[in-house]
């Protein structure tokens, strides 16, 4: 069978490139920089992966320059063109000005990569270095305006570099592209992504061996799906599923996940009641890290006193998790990624258990979309299987926390973000808080930028790019739906408490209804709702609605509400006691995470 090589250089889409290439009728296999030459000859054709690291810094990951010259075909993806080209003899510099998101490329070539495509395509981008140089030999496919060498060849050793990602469902024909190197490697198209489950199934059977598996099931669609695909591999008398109700979930969802999983057959599902549990390790929190990282500990502590409450014997059981491959790229799980953040199944609690053989986790190398299919697959009802998706640590990142203080803000950022706006005609400033975001492959730690203004969506989305693309210190873009006095912002001292998370809930209900009764929750991937540390100038918190549509939850793009659900949720928010401004989020992913922790 025809396999192609996908060369990790840490990337967060790598994953993503096998999977794309799997979907194309390809068998594909992750491999690390180190493969040698030797052993690359059993593949058809190789690809180079992008990755958070610089081909400029003599510490960066690489491969062995014999590669280039063993006639197979090399497709090089961002990090992976630019490393090609440095081998080869060309030259690669850090550009003035990076590029995070989508670009309009303009292809002057269509003989390979690019047949059947437009003179013009619209890519994803996330870059900071750039080919500054090409080496010997080399033609230009396709440029941009800031990237001269965004797709280039080397006909004669049948080398390809392109800058942008075509796995991402943001590069509109980035499928056709990838199936267009195929076309030309000559691959014989003979594996089906159909095999997932019958694969998966005796991977599940292999590790388990006599054990039986306890699973903490959240209620959203990967522990769903991995509970109930441990039912069918396994039987229900091997599988115990345990619903932790941690304080951190949405208004009265304990109460509806138990009932529904219990109408649709799953029987072997409790519930335990750790609230006061989660708050009280929780107070006093402000880190988005150490918040994970205690959110996550504490599942496996309410885990093992839940299982002595049930009379397990921890000795014949264990643990299953429905983390999927985003939660482990994000948090730096293999060799060259950069860490984004630490999600609550990759504590180090939890990696301890994973060293010791003891943690089964079905779903991890699948994405959101692979996880549905196989949901699908299985007869999950339609409505479990395309429920928004909601994050394990529950409201627990949605509710952002803080010591108080002051965040020091430099000038010339904040006057970067002020001109740009101001020449688009909005009214811009950099907001005294932090989110996470990711950015060239790498975890960025930064402020948003509010926008104040006409609600036009297509400028408001261009005006966003340019400033995440052009001001360092801001990695977010928010635009102002609903400013209770003036627009002025103070950072204040909040935790998670019940009073706050309960306000969050109410909020949080509210939107969810709203899109219900407007039709949109199912044009919608997924909703986060955020609760800030930032009162305004009456006093009260400010909260930011993220609605996105994505596929596979590594690229997402926002998603505009209509005015109808933006005006009811104004008009029922201004009733919560405590709520003040609304905001939306305008960024994309990247740079932006879907959730701000």
């Amino acid at each position: 069978m025809d396999t192609v090589a996908v060369v990790d250089f840490g990337g967060q889409y790598t994953h993503l490139i096998a999977n794309r290439i799997r979907r194309l009728n390809v068998y594909s296999e992750i491999v690390q920089p180190e493969i040698t030459p030797e052993k690359l000859r059993r593949y058809s054709a190789i690809i180079f992966s992008g990755g958070p690291h610089s081909v400029t810094d003599p510490n960066s990951p690489t491969v062995d320059p014999r590669i280039l010259d063993m006639n197979i075909p090399i497709l090089g993806i961002c990090y992976g063109h630019q490393l090609i080209a440095k081998l080869m003899g060309g030259s690669v510099y850090s550009a003035g000005s990076a590029e995070y998101g989508r670009a309009a490329i303009r292809i002057t070539d269509k003989n390979t990569l690019f047949a059947e495509c437009d003179d013009t395509e619209h890519v994803w981008m996330s870059h900071g270095d750039s080919v500054e140089e090409l080496p010997e030999g080399f033609s230009v496919l396709a440029s941009t305006d800031d990237c001269p060498y965004a797709a280039v060849v080397h006909t004669e050793k049948r080398l390809f570099g392109i800058q942008f990602h075509p796995e991402v469902t943001d590069s509109v024909h980035g499928m056709e592209m990838l199936d267009n190197f195929l076309s030309f490697s000559g691959v014989q198209r003979d594996w089906s992504s159909k095999n997932f489950i019958s694969e998966i199934s005796e991977d599940i059977r292999n590790q388990c061996g006599d054990r039986k598996v306890f699973l903490l099931v959240s209620g959203g669609v990967d522990s769903t799906v991995a509970f109930a695909l441990l039912n069918t591999v396994l039987g229900p008398d091997r599988v115990v599923g345990l619903h932790v109700d941690n304080g951190l979930m949405r208004q009265d969802e304990s109460a509806e996940i138990m009932t529904f999983m219990k109408e649709n057959g799953f029987d072997n599902l409790h519930i335990y009641d750790a609230e006061e549990e989660f708050l009280s390790v929780l107070a006093g929190k402000y880190s988005p890290e150490e918040k994970r990282s205690i959110i996550g500990t504490e599942f496996i502590e309410v885990k093992t006193r839940a299982q002595k409450k049930m009379g397990l014997n921890s000795d014949e059981w264990m643990i299953a998790q429905g983390t999927i491959y985003p939660d482990t790229i994000e948090s730096a799980g293999t060799k060259n990624a950069s860490k984004i953040k630490t999600h609550h199944n990759r504590v180090d609690v939890v990696l301890d258990l994973i060293e010791q053989g003891l943690v089964i986790e079905p779903l991890a190398s699948l994405y959101k979309d692979e996880v549905r299919l196989v949901g699908e697959e299985l007869g999950i009802p339609h409505n479990l299987v395309w429920r928004h998706p909601f994050p394990g640590p529950g409201l627990g990142v949605r509710c952002l926390c803080s010591p108080g203080g002051t965040e020091n803000i430099p000038t010339h950022d904040a006057s970067t973000v002020q001109d740009i706006a101001d020449a688009e005609g909005y009214i811009g400033q950099i907001l005294p808080i932090k989110s996470v975001g990711v950015q060239g492959d790498s975890r960025t730690y930064a402020h948003p930028a509010l926008l104040c203004g006409d609600r036009n969506w297509e400028n408001l989305d261009s005006i966003s790019t340019r400033l995440t693309n052009s001001v360092r210190g801001v990695n977010r873009v928010v635009y102002a739906l609903y400013i209770e006095d003036k627009a002025e912002y103070n950072l204040v001292e909040a935790y998670l408490t019940k009073e706050r998370l309960d306000r969050l809930r109410v909020l949080d209900h509210i939107v969810t209804e709203t899109l219900y009764a407007t039709g949109e929750y199912d044009t919608i991937w997924q909703m986060p709702v955020v609760l800030l540390p930032l009162v305004n100038s009456a006093g009260n918190e400010c909260a930011v609605l993220r609605p996105i549509v994505s596929r596979e939850a590594m690229t997402a793009r926002f998603c505009p509400l209509t005015d109808t659900a933006i005006e009811s949720i104004i008009a029922q928010a201004k009733e919560i006691d405590g709520i003040g401004d609304i905001f939306f989020d305008l960024t994309h992913k990247p740079p932006g995470t879907i959730e701000w922790e």
